[in-house]
C-alpha cells in the first residue's frame, strides 16, 4: 500500500484531501506545526466522515528543516498543501513570501532525497491572474503567470503564491530534476467546512450570513468546491499526463451580489444583504474590517478563467458554484459558526 504525505493536514483543503486519499486505499500521514493537533484532527475527520479516522501527524514547520526527513520517509507521493493564508494583510509581505517559497523548497528537497515519485503542490489562481493591469487575458489559463512586481494589482498573499510556485518549478527543472511535480491552482475554494475554524475563503459566505456587510463589494471571482479540489489533487498525483502540468480549478465566475442572491434564496429567514457598495466605501471600510484589505485589488475587475484543462486532463466536471456556496453555508450553520 502506497503512502502519501499531506502537509498542513489541519487545513480546509488538506482535511478533505486526506479523506479522499483514505477512501482510495492509500496510507496517509500528515504534517502540522504541532503534533498536538493530531487528536483534534482525528475528531474533526471522524465526525465529518461518520466513522473513526486517524492518521499519524508529524511536527514540521515550513520555516524549519526539522521533521521533514521523517515526514517524507517511505512516501511514494507528497501532497504539499501547507501555505500561509491569512485573514488579514500582514505588516510586511515577507511574512508570507519567505515561508511560502522556502517551505515549498524545503518539502521538495526532502521529497527528492527520500526518493518520492511525485509532489503535488497547492498553488493558487493568485499565481495566474494578477499584475496584468489592462493587458489581462480573457480568459486566463494555466499558460499565464501573475507578475508579482505589480504591487497595485497584488496582495502579499498573491505575490507569495506566485513566487513560491516559480521557485518550485525552477527546482524540479534544475537541482531537483527527476522529481515529478504537478501544481493545482484553485480559485476561491468553497464547500463544506469540517470545523468551526473557518478558512479565509469561507468568510465570504459567513460574513453575509452574519449580517456583517451592508451590501457587497463590486468584486467577482471563480468558485470551486473543495471536494473537487481534493479529487483534482488525487488525480494529479497518479495520472501520467499530469506530471509537469499546472491545473486551474474553477466552475464559473460570480459577482458577490450574485452569491448573495444564492444565499437569500436558500435562507429566506436570514437578513442576507443585497446591493453593491461603491468602491471608495469598501476601501474606507477595510480600515475597520481587515479581511476586506485582501480583496481591494479585485474591485471592479472581471477575471474570467478557463477550466478546459481540468475537464480534459483530470476528467473532472466541477460541482456547480451555486451548490458549493450552499454547501458552505449549510456547514457553517450546522457547526454553529453563523
Amino acid at each position: 500500500m502506497e503512502t502519501v504525505l499531506v502537509t498542513g493536514a489541519t487545513g480546509f483543503i488538506a482535511s478533505h484531501l486526506i479523506l479522499n486519499l483514505l477512501d482510495k486505499g492509500y496510507q496517509v500521514r500528515g504534517t502540522a506545526r504541532s503534533a498536538e493537533k493530531a487528536e483534534r484532527l482525528k475528531k474533526i475527520l471522524s465526525d465529518y466522515a461518520g466513522k473513526p479516522v486517524e492518521i499519524p501527524i508529524i511536527a514540521a514547520d515550513l520555516g524549519s528543516d526539522d521533521g521533514w526527513a521523517e515526514a517524507v520517509e517511505g512516501c511514494t507521493y507528497v501532497q504539499h498543501v501547507a501555505s500561509p493564508f491569512p485573514a488579514t494583510v500582514p505588516k510586511h509581505p515577507d511574512e508570507l513570501i519567505i515561508p511560502a517559497r522556502d517551505g515549498a523548497l524545503r518539502v521538495l528537497k526532502a521529497a527528492k532525497a527520500a526518493g518520492v515519485k511525485r509532489v503535488v503542490m497547492t498553488s493558487s489562481f493568485a499565481a495566474i491572474g494578477y499584475g496584468w493591469g489592462d493587458n489581462r487575458p480573457n480568459p486566463l489559463t494555466e499558460a499565464h503567470w501573475s507578475n508579482p512586481d505589480d504591487l497595485e494589482d497584488n496582495t502579499p498573499y498573491a505575490r507569495s503564491k506566485t513566487i513560491a510556485e516559480r521557485a518550485a518549478w525552477d527546482y524540479v527543472e534544475g537541482e531537483g530534476k527527476g522529481l515529478e511535480l504537478a501544481v493545482i491552482n484553485p480559485v476561491g475554494v468553497f464547500g463544506p467546512a469540517m470545523s468551526e475554524d473557518v478558512s479565509t475563503s469561507l468568510q465570504i459566505v459567513s460574513q453575509p450570513l452574519e449580517g456583517k456587510l451592508p451590501a457587497y463589494p463590486k468584486i467577482c471571482f471563480g468558485i470551486i468546491d473543495v471536494r473537487d479540489v481534493a479529487e483534482a489533487h488525487a488525480r494529479a498525483m497518479t495520472l501520467p499526463e499530469a506530471a509537469g502540468e499546472r491545473f486551474l480549478l474553477s466552475d464559473k465566475v460570480m459577482w458577490m451580489e450574485e452569491m448573495g442572491q444564492v444565499l437569500r434564496e436558500a435562507y429566506p429567514d436570514r437578513k442576507v444583504p443585497k446591493g453593491t457598495l461603491p468602491n471608495w466605501l469598501v476601501r474606507a471600510a477595510s480600515w475597520f474590517n481587515p479581511p476586506l484589505k485582501q480583496i481591494l485589488p479585485e474591485l471592479g475587475h472581471d477575471r474570467q478563467v478557463s477550466n478546459e484543462k481540468l475537464k480534459r486532463v483530470l476528467g473532472i466536471t466541477p460541482i456547480p458554484a451555486e451548490d458549493a456556496i450552499r454547501a458552505s453555508a449549510d456547514s457553517l450553520i450546522r457547526l454553529g459558526v453563523v
